[in-house]
C-alpha cells in the first residue's frame, strides 16, 4: 500500500472579493469531472465516491464540478452523496452552469437571468445541499450582456443558495463589467506549461481586482502526467479527439514532454509534480484543479506542494516547454469559439 504523503496542505484565502470573510481553500483542489468520464470510462458512483474522501482525508477541501459532467448531470449526484459522508461545512463546493450539450458533441452557451435560477436550483437539489460555495458561469454567453447575468447570481446570493460568484473563461472587458455589478471571488481558466497566456492580461487583472484564479487542466490534460506519452489514451477518452493529442501535433508535443521529464529528474520527481510546482509557484492566488480517479495519483500531485523552485528553476522549466512550440491549439475545436480571448 503506497505512503500517503506527510505534508498539511496549506490554506489560501481564494481571491478577498466576498461578502463577509471568504473560507480559506486547500492550496491544491480536486478537478471532479475526469470521476464520471471524459477522459476515461466513468466510475461507478461508490469508487467515485471513494477517491473524494480519501482527497478529502489527505487535506483537500476544495471540489470543483459542473453541470455539464456525466451523462444526465451525473457528476453532481455522485458529488452530492459524497457530500452525506463528509462534513458539509469544512468543503468549498463550486459548481458551474451555462453550456448545454447537444447531440453529436455539439454545444451552446446560456447565460439568461431565467436560465441562471433554473440550472442553479437544479444543481442544488442534485447535489442535495443547501447552498453552493462557489457558482460559476462556465462559459459567457455573448449575446447576454453580462451585467443581466451577474444581476441575477447576485439575488442568488442574496437568497443565500449561493455564497460566491465565478466566471470560467471571461474576457478582461467581461471581468470588469462583471465585478461592477457583484463582486467575483475567482475566475477559472486553463492554466498550465503549455497554456500560460493569461499571465499577459487575465492574471494581472485579477490581481488589481483581488480576484482568486482557479487553474483548469493543470497538468495539460493529463498530458504532463504522461497521457497519450508513457500511457496510451483509453478508448472511452474525449483526448482522441484534442488538438494536442492527435497526428503531428502529438509527435511534436512528445518533445516537449520528454524536455520535462529530463528536468524533474533533476529536481527527483515526476514530471506531473514539476508542473504542478510550477504552478504553485505563480502565486498563492493560484489554485490548481488536478482530477484523477486514482489514488496513486492524487497522493502524487498532493506531494508535488514539497518541490521548492527558484527564479532560475521556474525560468528553465518555463524554457524547456515554450509556448510557441506547442502542437494544437487548447481547446477542443467545437469549444473553442468560447475561448476567453475569443469573445
Amino acid at each position: 500500500m503506497e505512503e500517503k504523503p506527510q505534508l498539511k496542505i496549506p490554506r489560501v484565502k481564494l481571491g478577498t472579493q466576498g461578502l463577509e470573510i471568504n473560507t480559506p481553500v486547500s492550496k491544491i483542489g480536486f478537478g471532479c469531472g475526469g470521476l464520471s468520464g471524459m477522459y476515461n470510462a466513468p466510475l461507478p458512483h461508490k469508487a467515485g465516491i471513494s477517491v473524494l474522501k480519501e482527497a478529502f482525508n489527505m487535506g483537500v477541501t476544495f471540489f470543483d464540478t459542473s453541470d455539464l459532467y456525466g451523462d444526465n448531470h451525473d457528476n453532481e449526484v455522485m458529488i452530492g452523496k459524497a457530500l452525506k459522508q463528509l462534513p458539509r461545512e469544512k468543503v468549498q463546493l463550486a459548481t458551474k452552469f451555462g453550456i448545454v450539450m447537444h447531440e453529436n458533441m455539439q454545444f451552446r452557451v446560456k447565460g439568461t437571468p431565467e436560465y441562471i435560477r433554473q440550472c442553479c436550483e437544479a444543481s442544488l437539489k442534485r447535489l442535495d445541499v443547501d447552498y453552493i460555495d462557489l457558482y460559476y458561469s462556465h462559459r459567457i454567453d455573448t449575446s447576454v450582456p453580462i451585467e443581466d447575468s451577474m444581476e441575477e447570481l447576485k439575488r442568488l446570493v442574496e437568497e443565500g443558495k449561493i455564497k460566491y460568484v465565478g466566471l470560467s473563461e471571461p474576457s478582461v472587458d467581461t471581468i470588469r463589467r462583471a465585478h461592477a455589478v457583484h463582486p467575483i471571488t475567482a475566475v477559472e481558466m486553463e492554466f498550465s506549461l503549455w497554456s500560460r497566456e493569461i499571465q499577459d492580461d487575465i492574471v494581472p487583472l485579477c490581481r488589481e481586482l483581488g480576484i482568486g484564479i482557479v487553474a483548469y487542466s493543470p497538468l495539460g490534460r493529463g498530458f504532463f502526467a504522461g497521457k497519450a506519452v508513457v500511457e496510451s489514451l483509453p478508448a472511452e477518452s474525449l483526448l482522441t479527439m484534442h488538438p494536442r493529442f492527435t497526428g503531428e501535433n502529438l509527435v511534436k508535443n512528445k518533445v516537449i514532454y520528454t524536455r520535462l521529464s529530463d528536468l524533474a529528474a533533476k529536481h527527483g520527481c515526476a514530471p506531473s509534480q514539476l508542473a504542478l510546482a510550477w504552478l504553485f509557484h505563480q502565486g498563492d492566488d493560484v489554485i490548481p484543479i488536478p482530477g484523477t480517479t486514482k489514488i496513486h495519483n492524487l497522493n502524487s500531485n498532493i506531494k508535488s506542494l514539497n518541490v521548492k523552485l527558484s527564479e532560475d528553476d521556474l525560468k528553465e522549466i518555463g524554457d524547456a516547454v515554450p509556448v510557441e512550440d506547442v502542437g494544437g491549439s487548447r481547446e477542443y475545436d467545437v469549444l473553442s469559439k468560447y475561448l476567453y480571448n475569443k469573445s
